[in-house]
């Protein structure tokens, strides 16, 4: 039995290490979306995992993508993919410096926690206690989430 569940705990820890990509952060499109560049001089932009960020031409998107730029352009970070969106992007949680950027975005006040695809409750509290506090983007009290801005934004496309 107890040979079965080294066994097990060797095996996730060998497909976690695999799982890990490292490659320098080269642009910052958005609040959530980055662009790195692998070995072999190979570009892939990366949305990230567990936030979702104000769009450009939303109050604090400039902000957000400032934050995520100070915290990773210019970097080495370690990524894992979670999955690919429908444009083709890879979704991932990249870490730096010891730290989850979605967690990092999310306490200090640039994004939403995207519950949606989430299952990590402590990315709530940490945009509970952003909220409470009135960092970044909480203090606009009327902030719209992004998908909301999003399905507002094609409403209005359709009915023009």
């Amino acid at each position: 039995m107890n040979f079965k569940i080294i066994f097990v705990f060797l095996l996730f820890h060998f497909v976690f290490i695999l799982s890990q990509t490292t490659a320098k952060v080269i642009g910052v499109k958005d609040g959530d979306t980055v662009v790195v560049l692998l070995e072999g001089n190979i570009q892939k932009t990366l949305r990230l995992a567990e936030v979702d960020c104000p769009e450009s031409g939303q109050p604090f998107g400039k902000n957000a993508k400032q934050f995520t730029s100070d915290q990773v352009f210019g970097k080495q970070i370690t990524f894992i993919p979670t999955d690919e969106d429908r444009y083709g992007r890879t979704i991932a949680k990249i870490f730096y410096d010891d730290k989850y950027l979605s967690a990092e975005i999310i306490k200090a006040g640039f994004g939403w926690w995207y519950f949606y695809y989430s299952k990590d409750k402590s990315l709530g509290e940490l945009e509970f206690n952003a909220r409470k506090n009135n960092l970044g983007l909480w203090q606009d009290k009327n902030a719209i989430s992004p998908w909301e801005y999003r399905k507002l934004k094609r409403e209005n496309a359709l009915n023009n």
